[in-house]
């Protein structure tokens, strides 16, 4: 049994084996956590860890900064400005939980989205100028259009890291 995140991404192949399993894992699997209140955070963890086609694709980083209480880690504690660098440091784009109105949102939308009170944050297509205090996205451009933020090298960052054989040696400890 394995257990991780409840976020996950899978690719389409192994998502066709979870529901063809032509091995018949896939489904002993299932009627063994349809009893477990976590299901999520084991289903596809057990399965991918325990399949010889598809224990070596796997990345064990659910791209989350998450603090958690200690012990049991079980609930994650409300992020705050005292928290802010150590979400920055870690290059996850993606954050839990926060408080409602919590001032390190504004943080968050100011410092690292370069958003301002009451505006969208700003993107490629976002091409009016920034000057007396003038919405650069009054002026649009094509939506269509991606590219990246200055936020794109700590995520670069954080990909090398989770893709390194390093972090990979240690993505499924418990196998058949």
């Amino acid at each position: 049994m394995a257990q991780g995140s409840a976020w996950v991404m899978v690719t389409r192949s192994f998502l066709e084996y979870c529901i063809w399993g032509w091995d018949n894992l896939p489904r002993t699997v299932l009627m063994y956590y349809t009893n477990f209140i976590s299901s999520p955070e084991g289903y596809f963890h057990t399965v991918i860890c325990n399949s010889e086609k598809f224990q070596n694709s796997t990345v064990s980083h659910d791209l989350h900064y998450i603090a958690w209480d200690h012990p049991p880690k079980q609930h994650p504690l409300a992020l705050s400005t005292k928290d802010f660098k150590d979400m920055v440091k870690s290059g996850a784009p993606f954050a839990r939980k926060f408080e409602k109105d919590d001032p390190v949102l504004d943080k968050i939308d100011r410092e690292l989205l370069g958003r301002s009170e009451g505006r969208f944050a700003p993107g490629a297509w976002c091409v009016g100028i920034l000057e007396n205090g003038s919405d650069p996205c009054s002026l649009r451009g094509n939506d269509t259009v991606f590219r990246p933020g200055p936020g794109v090298e700590r995520l670069q960052q954080l990909f090398q890291n989770i893709t390194s054989e390093d972090f990979r040696s240690n993505r499924c400890s418990l196998r058949r």
